[in-house]
């Protein structure tokens, strides 16, 4: 008798959900809305542009047609670098993209992509989820009324493509390259003349001998941009882009017309992103790696101490001045440095040391 009342509960409680959702469906059709992506790069690209139209392809399949997703590539509706007015407008709901191109609007955008000897991406995690910078983000965004979330990040990126050996900072000297956020004020003030460029426009300018050297993300990425038939020297690691985050930046009067349900279906579709971002890029570089020097002839170098102690001082000048911008652009820099230490002091005694005596034990190369 037990076990019949409780398949007759059971039958009337699934029963009574179908009726809900046949009930539930007119308002959900009736409550579609637009949601318009743009992307600071091109379709199909390798490491970054996928991912983007990952997570445009992942929102409107969780919010189930809820919200009609429409993305759009760099230059397929807008330049890369008009995402950020065309969603502060208005005229988009969302853009895809690396927080640090903004960074002429306030310094303070740099500190949500990278900050030269900066945070990596386990750092970077916890600070935006458990070390305030979320709170700040936010702080920031609003005043250009945006909402932003993390949705992928590339990890430690390499130093760059040089078309000449570099054995010291002097060698840096009248050099052209396409570096862009903090990264590029180090190396102006090291002598080079950093260059701005949308990924889809670096190959030319390298090949065409208008810039004599680039960074991009790493091997995973690179190998697909051929940046190797203009320039052999691949050299590591990169000091400006220690964990870059990536952004979805939403229009924040979009964000707050959502209901709640598809506010955090959007924060768990950024979620997933990027840890997806994190595992592809990390599963692949070596590889890729592997492949360039075997198989294209790129020669990996190192950066000497000496290279690397002026990057760390110029990276200081450059800090310095982000925080004389303001008092908001202080608050966040001074965080990023809280955060540099109290997190990178454990990470130094745990992963670092970790994987340092695991490699030499195993005898794995640098």
């Amino acid at each position: 008798m037990d076990r019949r009342s409780f398949i007759k509960k059971a039958g009337i409680g699934a029963g009574g959900v179908a009726a809900g959702s046949l009930l539930a469906a007119p308002a959900i059709a009736q409550g579609t809305k637009e949601m318009v992506i743009v992307s600071t790069w091109p379709r199909d690209f390798p490491g970054l542009g996928i991912p983007a139209q990952r997570l445009a392809a992942r929102i409107a399949e969780l919010t189930a047609g809820r919200l009609n997703v429409q993305y759009f590539a760099a230059g397929e509706r807008v330049g890369a670098f008009d995402s950020f007015d065309e969603v502060a407008s208005g005229n988009a709901q969302a853009y895809i993209g690396a927080d640090y191109y903004w960074k002429g609007k306030h310094p303070g955008w740099a500190a949500f992509t990278a900050v030269p000897f900066g945070l990596t991406q386990a750092e970077m995690d916890a600070w935006i989820k458990y070390g305030g910078g979320q709170e700040l983000w936010d702080e920031l965004a609003g005043e250009f009324g945006l909402k932003n979330f993390a949705m992928g990040n590339t990890g430690v990126q390499m130093g760059g493509w040089f078309n000449k050996e570099i054995e010291t900072a002097d060698d840096l000297k009248g050099l052209k390259m396409r570096i862009p956020g903090q990264g590029g004020d180090v190396m102006a003030k090291l002598g080079a003349s950093p260059v701005s460029l949308p990924g889809g426009q670096i190959y030319e300018n390298l090949v065409s001998g208008a810039i004599d050297a680039t960074e991009w993300v790493g091997p995973f990425n690179d190998y697909f941009m051929k940046f190797c038939e203009a320039a052999k020297y691949y050299y590591y690691p990169g000091m400006h882009e220690p964990g870059a985050m990536l952004a979805l930046g939403m229009n924040k009067a979009f964000w707050d017309g959502l209901d709640k349900v598809d506010q955090q279906i959007i924060v768990a579709a950024c979620a997933e992103e990027n840890s997806n971002t994190m595992a592809e890029t990390n599963a692949n570089n070596g590889k890729y790696l592997t492949r360039l020097i075997n198989e294209h002839g790129v020669e990996l170098r190192e950066f000497s101490d000496e290279i690397y102690d002026s990057f760390g001082e110029a990276a200081q000048e450059v800090l310095e001045e982000a925080m004389d911008h303001s008092p908001l652009s202080k608050k966040i820099f001074e965080s990023v440095i809280n955060a540099r230490q109290e997190i990178g002091s454990y990470m130094a005694i745990a992963d670092i040391a970790y994987s340092n005596k695991r490699n030499r034990y195993l005898g794995i190369p640098k």
